[in-house]
């Protein structure tokens, strides 16, 4: 069994780093948000938060989150994932045109923190601990996970009481 498709325990004593071993191939897809914690680029954001990962010959994923709004709109963010330093499990993501792409500060971490060894559930961070998500593949997570997610991701130094909900928990 690889790193990634091990799941860590509380007694672990985690840290806050990316999973060393990610396929991406299995990561691409369709995913479902359950949780973030509060970040200006999905204020507008009420529910059904979607994000579609599709791998590109070059290594490098072309992203596309989708929300609905308040005024029930779909708002939608397209951007690209490349390899970041720090494991396979670190990415580094950005929104902004391609033109800007040279630009640092337009690319923002994007650390694959937690998997499902069947890659059902993710859970993303980044090292200031200022962004999380939780991911699921079904639009739906047990309550039973969604708790022990959070309390590993409490050991990792996240705000999750800062959590806001847009899925479902079953």
């Amino acid at each position: 069994m690889s790193a990634a498709t091990t799941v860590p325990s509380l007694a672990d004593g985690l840290v806050n780093r990316p999973i060393p071993q990610i396929d991406l191939v299995r990561y691409a897809g369709h995913w479902h948000e359950i949780a973030h914690l509060p970040m200006v680029f999905q204020r507008q954001c009420i529910d059904h938060v979607t994000a579609d990962y599709t791998l590109r010959p070059d290594g490098k994923l072309d992203v596309r989150n989708v929300c609905r709004t308040r005024h029930d709109i779909a708002d939608v963010a397209e951007g690209l994932a490349r390899p970041g330093k720090g494991g396979a499990g670190a990415l580094e993501v950005r929104f902004a045109p391609a033109w800007l792409a040279w630009v640092p500060f337009v690319w923002a971490d994007y650390w694959v923190i937690d998997l499902d060894p069947d890659y059902g559930w993710a859970v993303v961070g980044s090292p200031s601990r200022k962004y999380l998500w939780i991911l699921s593949r079904t639009p739906r997570m047990d309550k039973s996970l969604f708790d022990e997610l959070c309390d590993r991701a409490v050991l990792r130094g996240y705000a999750v009481d800062k959590l806001i909900m847009t899925g479902p928990l079953g």
